[in-house]
């Protein structure tokens, strides 16, 4: 990046040397993010150095990304033109105002409240009673210093406005401590829903204190399905909603996910929503009799085209919705996503609204 783009450009020496220390700087934002708190995952800096750095990170990604495409058009012209092509400075502003400009909107994309995405999915049995059942899924959220009280209070109350007769979260609900992030994450306590609010872990809450913060959750009125179930009754009809912990929990020492103990003692023949936070294990729900699987940990790719680097990890599952076994797979965009990287091109977060509909 440096030899490619800063050197050729016909400035002072002195000049290059400073545009040199500041990209070098921003480049070694995750380091920051540890000597601020010991986590790469948790930024401890106020809020608008956490969004200049994510900003100026992600203009870096994309400038070398446009020097990575310049240079390959370059290589293939060279042998027309007989020599190696000079690019002029002009063009090169001009491939950092883009970078720049493209960063800014992918940051202000990142941390906005995200809007309401209304979304039906039909249910093979679903009780008549639970047609049109509405749940509003929460995931991702990554409370934090980039997504503080104040953001989390707007996402509660534009929650609670949508008026569903369930709520769940699943996982990643913070980055930080608990004594750090307390205050940020109170206003999950007034969530309401008709039937409640569930919730299971993420991967991220394993780093930062798991026991402590299903107790905290619990506290606050969630009901934490950790290889769990519990059976929603609606007029004489049921629904089952099972939870099970995140792939990354043995790593820690802690119990995996286990779908055959969240389903130990379920009612036959009843429709099961499972909640579970990476989506990578699907078709094994398919073949337990799952009908929905509702996940995030992807955030949807966060840019259009980068999907495919998040796929082969998440069993090819990274945006929406699939039909996997006769089992439907949605695979929210977040909430919010993890502030070391926040930036949205083209995969917007989301405030989602699921509508259950009975299949014909």
């Amino acid at each position: 990046m440096l030899a490619r783009f800063v050197w050729p450009l016909a400035l002072p020496l002195g000049i290059k040397v400073v545009v040199a220390l500041l990209l070098i700087a921003a480049s070694q934002y995750h380091l920051w993010n540890r000597l601020s708190s010991g986590s790469v995952f948790s930024p401890e800096f106020p809020r608008p150095f956490v969004i200049l750095f994510n900003w100026a990170f992600g203009g870096i990604l994309l400038l070398a990304m446009l020097v990575l495409l310049t240079d390959a058009i370059l290589l293939l012209a060279r042998p027309v033109l007989g020599h190696w092509p000079v690019v002029p400075d002009g063009m090169r502003y001009a491939m950092a105002g883009v970078a720049a400009v493209f960063a800014g909107l992918g940051v202000a994309n990142a941390i906005r409240v995200p809007p309401v995405e209304e979304v039906e999915i039909a249910i093979p049995g679903l009780p008549p009673q639970f047609d049109g059942y509405r749940l509003v899924q929460l995931t991702d959220m990554h409370i934090s210093r980039l997504f503080p009280a104040r953001w989390s209070r707007a996402v509660v109350d534009r929650t609670n406005a949508l008026d569903a007769d369930l709520i769940v979260v699943t996982g990643d609900f913070i980055d930080g401590t608990l004594d750090a992030r307390r205050a940020d994450v109170e206003p999950l306590r007034d969530l309401h829903a008709r039937d409640g609010v569930y919730a299971i872990p993420g991967n991220h809450e394993y780093f930062f204190g798991y026991e402590a913060y299903m107790r905290h959750f619990a506290g606050m009125g969630m009901t934490i399905l950790a290889n769990r179930h519990a059976v929603l009754t609606r007029d004489g009809g049921r629904l089952v909603l099972a939870g099970v912990t995140d792939a990354s929990a043995p790593a820690t020492g802690r119990p995996g996910p286990d779908l055959a103990a969240a389903l130990a003692g379920a009612p036959a023949d009843t429709p099961i929503v499972l909640l579970d936070h990476q989506p990578r294990n699907a078709r094994n729900a398919a073949a337990r009799g799952v009908a929905l699987q509702l996940s995030g940990h992807t955030h949807g790719g966060m840019i259009a085209g980068f999907d495919r680097l998040f796929a082969g990890p998440n069993g090819g599952f990274v945006s929406r919705r699939y039909a996997v076994d006769g089992m439907t797979l949605y695979v929210n965009n977040g909430t919010a996503l993890w502030p070391g990287f926040a930036l949205r091109l083209g995969r917007p977060s989301e405030l989602t609204r699921i509508t259950l509909r009975r299949a014909d």
